[in-house]
């Protein structure tokens, strides 16, 4: 994951910025915890402020992006977290373990580390797929297999809530399914570098081109057309909560 994102990083934090709607779904999911470490931490864009939190993150690239006074970051990874058992009150993990090489003992250490709770924004690939995957099917062979099941995550912390986290409209972080109302983001070059999946797929350009004359006729409103009334939508990003 470090090497992956020391290269797409750059200018990360201007398009990946936290949303508050999904901010204060973290918050909730954390509950009375006081402190928290967050793995796989990059730019820091939901880490609470009313709690002691310590960053774990393995890009250099990610961590030059943090803010002043953003929370302590330590570089390292999720599969060996250099803290004792029972270190924080919980564990945070926000679209990050489907990076991991090893997930099942990544989890195992935020279990390891959080003496109360585990909270994990991930994406659930049972989930169908939304509209950008007709422009580029391979989405649909790239990402599924690397994010965990909801049995994959009751394996590895025990029971687990899990709660689903629509995406709004306008949403202000540029993850992938985020701009699912606004298509035309995705022909920006700065967005797609934001988006891990994009630095893996082939033949880029030629489906831009497709999504971008689509736009321009209307094939592509005359098809989805219907996601222009939504003011949000399930695209299958979930919170993930074990409490022990």
């Amino acid at each position: 994951m470090a090497a992956l994102y020391d290269t797409i990083g750059r200018g990360y934090a201007e398009i990946r910025k936290p949303d508050p709607r999904i901010a204060r779904a973290i918050s909730s999911g954390l509950g009375d915890a006081h402190s928290v470490v967050n793995v796989g931490a990059g730019t820091g864009a939901y880490e609470p402020s009313d709690r002691a939190v310590v960053a774990v993150e393995p890009s250099t690239t990610m961590i030059a992006q943090r803010t002043a006074g953003s929370a302590p970051v330590v570089r390292a990874t999720a599969t060996a977290l250099p803290f004792k058992n029972d270190s924080f009150d919980a564990a945070l993990a926000v679209l990050t373990v489907h990076h991991w090489p090893d997930k099942a003992l990544g989890l195992a250490e935020l279990r390891r580390v959080a003496r109360g709770r585990v909270v994990v924004l991930t994406w659930d690939p049972a989930s169908p797929p939304f509209w950008l995957t007709d422009y580029f099917p391979e989405l649909l062979y790239l990402d599924r297999p690397l994010f965990p099941t909801v049995r994959d995550f009751e394996r590895a912390l025990g029971p687990v809530s899990v709660a689903t986290v629509p995406i709004p409209h306008d949403c202000c972080d540029g993850f992938l399914g985020a701009h699912w109302r606004r298509p035309a983001a995705y022909l920006d070059a700065r967005v797609r570098g934001a988006i891990s999946t994009f630095a893996k797929l082939p033949d880029v350009e030629s489906r831009l081109q497709q999504l971008r004359a689509d736009l321009a006729s209307g094939e592509w409103q005359r098809k989805y057309g219907d996601l222009l009334d939504k003011t949000e939508l399930d695209l299958g990003y979930r919170l993930i909560a074990a409490s022990f």
